[in-house]
């Protein structure tokens, strides 16, 4: 297995991917305390990106699933669950929860399903980037960029557990992290109608 694609392949993830880090580390606080959370938070992730890989792959193979406008409408997904989560949590709030008290967002955490939502939306943009170098790198070298990310999937979970359990972050993510979501995922999704063009923006 050649080194240098390996090599390739880590920084392309690495350099399209570090925003996920944070939404990684709210989604792993908001499930904090919560019995099997984490799990549903890896296997979001990778169901996720799973789906992005898999239509760069077929894109770069000449299988036309997502039209390059309709791209950009990715990010109402990220946009519905960021406006979801500030709904539940004004909710939370109002219910009568003092202000210094945690707020769960969430009774049982995130859902596998919520985290690949906003995966795959917040990769939109990733897979512009990975057609062109999976249709350029021939089948054999696209099959070692897919393994190696599927790799960092992990290494980019454990990463954001990593920041999500540290003392200082994890009383932070704790205390704001039901206000930080919503508008991260506001933020991601505003950005990718705009960047993408959706609605004339």
């Amino acid at each position: 297995m050649n080194l240098g694609i390996i090599g390739q392949a880590a920084g392309l993830f690495a350099v399209t991917n570090i925003d996920d880090l944070l939404v990684l580390a709210l989604f792993f606080a908001q499930g904090a305390g919560h019995r099997g959370a984490a799990g549903r938070v890896v296997v979001g992730q990778y169901l996720g990106f799973l789906a992005i890989v898999a239509v760069a792959a077929a894109a770069a193979l000449g299988v036309t699933f997502l039209p390059e406008p309709i791209i950009a409408y990715l990010g109402l997904l990220p946009l519905a669950l960021g406006l979801k989560a500030a709904w539940q949590s004004w909710k939370t709030r109002r219910a009568g929860l003092e202000d210094d008290e945690p707020v769960q967002v969430r009774p049982n955490g995130p859902r596998a399903l919520e985290v690949a939502a906003v995966t795959f939306a917040n990769g939109g943009d990733n897979i512009g980037v990975y057609v062109p170098v999976f249709a350029t790198a021939g089948v054999a070298s696209m099959s070692v960029h897919i393994v190696v990310f599927l790799a960092l999937v992990a290494l980019w979970c454990a990463a954001g557990r990593f920041f999500a359990t540290r003392p200082l972050i994890a009383k932070a993510l704790s205390r704001w992290g039901h206000a930080l979501l919503p508008l991260v995922l506001i933020g991601i999704g505003l950005l990718i109608l705009i960047e993408g063009g959706a609605f004339g923006l």
